[in-house]
């Protein structure tokens, strides 16, 4: 990901490209018989709804629904239902976030399905290379897309909002190319809180000032809404008004952590069933870190006991500073393990753990692995560098599951492993799992 350039080499215009209805799109891509027909994607262990098609949501199905409400749609609606495929969902979002890159002036990840783009040119040429960026998703990865075109990030949002409630415009909205008059009334249309970055409770506070409409926030006092709300808020006023001032976008949500978190289909009780989820955890976020380039220097482990059990509560958590930054797979794996069978109470229904890995750096410190952890010997610590390096290497290239320390190199997931009853194939990340071509 490329940071935004300076404002003296900033481009001309800002594009925002949203790959629309993500999760079901990436499931469409490979299976055609979900198209034209209501699809949900489930949360972990199939709990809920996170993700659905414009046809469900016609049917009154909305984010965050039992599953066990909207089952009865499977027959009479013909609703198809899908666990949710992260390693899908992953692989499909890189391919789009590295054919973005090849367009533009700057390209920045603001998440799974998002992108800002730098574009310079008429606004002709504009609408041009915004249609190329669709057809290129389109052809060679095989999910829509709508482009917002405007000349600030939020007006850039405000674009894309545009194009994804107007299916005339084809995907398209380039905010330049539009009547005055027409932006000015779908401003006065739109509720402040569909502004990028305005939540709930300010949207709230807003409207006890009288500001409802994105055209009555745009109107706003930007020194007003300073000294009442922050200068983030300033800035979206001055941003809808033309003015470029909201610089790159740290990634979402790991730009200070890496999380690895679940919930358990059935219930972790054991000292060693504990350390084989900590082992994978660790070992995951180990394998992210490598991917970024990054090492932590805090890890915390975290599990927890469901608020609705009737037995005693325990929500086991502990932070471990490191000896150095680090990403070694085989440091933090012991660490996390250790750390949590101090602290766990045998025979105690866990339902949820987790490893997080903080404190992030773009370098490792003096050496690369904790020394507190190893024997003194030079070959030994040698040896497991070595080991660690090729653990990392391995799973880089053939992916999570080739290669693991302990439970993490056994290819059958163990019992409590996330319940994902109705997932796809992994169609790009799994040898077996790749679609097969009749002739």
């Amino acid at each position: 990901m490329s940071a935004e350039p300076g404002a003296s080499e900033q481009s001309d215009h800002v594009a925002l490209v949203d790959v629309n209805n993500f999760y079901v799109s990436c499931e469409r891509a490979f299976d055609h018989s979900l198209r034209n027909r209501p699809v949900v994607v489930l949360s972990n262990n199939d709990g809920c709804v996170v993700a659905r098609s414009q046809e469900a949501k016609d049917l009154g199905i909305a984010t965050g629904e039992p599953f066990f409400k909207v089952r009865r749609y499977m027959q009479s609606h013909n609703l198809a239902v899908r666990s949710s495929n992260y390693e899908l969902y992953g692989d499909m979002s890189a391919r789009v976030m590295e054919l973005l890159g090849r367009f533009g002036t700057w390209h920045e990840v603001y998440s799974i399905d998002e992108s800002f783009v730098g574009l310079n040119g008429t606004l002709e040429q504009v609408r041009s290379t915004a249609a190329q960026i669709r057809a290129a998703i389109d052809q060679s990865i095989g999910v829509p897309v709508c482009v917002g075109v405007a000349a600030t990030k939020t007006l850039a949002k405000f674009a894309n909002h545009i194009a994804k409630h107007n299916p005339h415009m084809r995907g398209l909205c380039i905010e330049g190319l539009m009547e005055p008059g027409q932006v000015d009334k779908i401003m006065s249309q739109v509720p402040a809180t569909d502004v990028w970055g305005v939540g709930k409770k300010s949207g709230e506070k807003l409207t006890g000032m009288g500001i409802q409409s994105i055209a009555q926030l745009r109107a706003a006092d930007p020194q007003v809404i300073r000294k009442k709300f922050s200068v983030v808020l300033q800035r979206t006023v001055l941003e809808l008004n033309g003015q470029r001032c909201i610089g790159p976008i740290e990634e979402r949500s790991d730009k200070g952590q890496v999380m690895f978190t679940r919930s358990f289909s059935t219930p972790v009780r054991t000292r060693e069933a504990m350390a084989d989820v900590m082992s994978i955890y660790a070992q995951k976020a180990a394998s992210r870190l490598a991917r970024e380039g990054r090492y932590a220097s805090l890890l915390t482990v975290t599990a927890g006991t469901s608020r609705f059990a009737n037995s005693a509560a325990s929500f086991p958590t502990a932070q471990v500073r490191l000896a150095r930054p680090t990403r070694d797979p085989i440091t933090l794996t012991r660490i996390a393990v250790g750390a949590m069978s101090e602290l766990m109470a045998p025979g105690v229904d866990y339902v949820r753990g987790g490893v997080i890995l903080s404190g992030l750096s773009d370098h490792p410190g003096a050496e690369e692995l904790d020394l507190g952890l190893l024997d003194s010997h030079s070959a030994q610590e040698s040896e497991k560098i070595n080991v660690s390096d090729v653990v990392q290497q391995v799973s880089q290239r053939f992916g999570a599951k080739a290669i693991g320390l302990g439970r993490a190199g056994i290819a059958k997931d163990p019992e409590w492993s996330m319940k994902r009853e109705h997932m796809s194939q992994r169609y790009t990340t799994d040898w077996d799992e790749l679609l097969i071509v009749q002739a």
